[in-house]
């Protein structure tokens, strides 16, 4: 059963490409709560969906005319890319049901002839609750949260440089002496290559692919240049991240 946008239950449509009567009789069987549509080569199939867009689709490999399944399930997925296709067949070898679950346009289920009534059942259940339209949802969502993990790790380190950068010029402005590169990077617990590159370029931090240029003399304070600067990366991080993100499909 699918939900519509009003709240009602409708049975789900189940394209089956199937060439069998007998086979086909079993699926009206095992799915009679389902909407059933039925093809018997693939090339009828193309031309149906169009009319009769599928919530889950069925394919037998070998079909009526000659035609193979396998050599239509290419253009089954660009025409259906979020409809989860489950195959059933005896006539595949193992290379050719791991490569038929395999890819970018690959059928998410394969089952063997004769097939199973409940693992049938089964199987189409979950197609219509997890795979599909869910399942892509699912992954944009996985995406934002990486995202944003991403994203505030990239503002701690940043903003952890900048907090060491201004403590460092402290230091040495304070100090007579020349600045001891190992004595530092032991207080900082970082290597001597950042201790040097923050002494070398404190003017310029960098964030991907942006870069923040501010010039000491015309700012008065050390805590003045960390704030500003926390506030252009936090604005840096919302147009990269942020913005992209909320363009996902609904």
């Amino acid at each position: 059963m699918m939900k519509t946008e009003s709240g009602i239950m409708n049975p789900a449509t189940v394209l089956i490409i199937e060439d069998d009567d007998l086979q086909y009789e079993i699926y009206e069987d095992a799915l009679a709560k389902h909407n059933l549509v039925r093809a018997k080569t693939g090339s009828e199939a193309l031309k149906m969906i169009p009319q009769h867009r599928p919530d889950v689709l069925i394919l037998d490999h070998v079909l009526d005319k000659g035609e193979l399944g396998l050599d239509f399930l290419p253009g089954l997925k660009e025409l259906l890319p979020h409809v989860p296709i489950i195959i059933v067949s005896g006539a595949l070898e193992v290379h050719q049901q791991l490569d038929a679950l395999q890819g970018p346009r690959r059928a998410h289920f394969c089952l063997t002839k004769p097939v199973d009534i409940h693992a049938l059942k089964r199987t189409v259940e979950s197609a219509l609750k997890e795979c599909g339209e869910r399942e892509t949802v699912r992954q944009f969502e996985a995406l934002e949260r990486s995202h944003r993990v991403d994203a505030l790790d990239l503002f701690s380190r940043s903003t952890d440089r900048l907090a060491r950068q201004n403590r460092i010029r402290e230091l040495v402005r304070k100090s007579k002496e020349r600045p001891n590169i190992s004595a530092l990077a032991r207080q900082f617990s970082v290597a001597r290559r950042t201790i040097i590159r923050d002494l070398l370029f404190p003017k310029v931090e960098t964030l991907g692919y942006y870069r923040i240029s501010l010039r000491e003399k015309d700012w008065r304070g050390s805590r003045t240049i960390l704030w500003v600067k926390i506030l252009l990366t936090l604005v840096i991080i919302s147009l990269r991240y942020i913005f992209p993100i909320s363009l996902r499909p609904h």
